[in-house]
């Protein structure tokens, strides 16, 4: 049976299943002259480069979203089905 690919692309995403090495793992997340998004070092799709401007706002957008949910609480979905029990049956008339 012939051996299958390690490396490649499927409908344009690239995947990658060689064995990481440090080396190649640094190299890939830091690639200066590059755009945002580059190929993942192992797996399958694409990952941040880290030389870029762009990545460090992307990563401080997401800090920003996730200390925000967590300083207001982030009700849960049974925090939020008790909260609509609570408020009783609602009547829906249609025309």
């Amino acid at each position: 049976m012939a051996d299958k690919p390690k490396q490649g692309e499927i409908l344009g995403i690239p995947y990658n299943f060689e064995r990481p090495s440090l080396g190649r793992l640094l190299s890939s997340y830091w690639q200066p002259g590059k755009g945002m998004l580059v190929k993942k070092p192992f797996g399958v799709g694409y990952t941040l480069n880290l030389a870029s401007w762009r990545s460090w706002i992307a990563l401080g957008v997401v800090g920003v979203l996730l200390w925000q949910e967590q300083q207001s609480g982030g009700a849960t979905e049974d925090e939020a089905a008790q909260k609509s029990d609570d408020e009783g049956p609602v009547e829906v008339i249609v025309d």
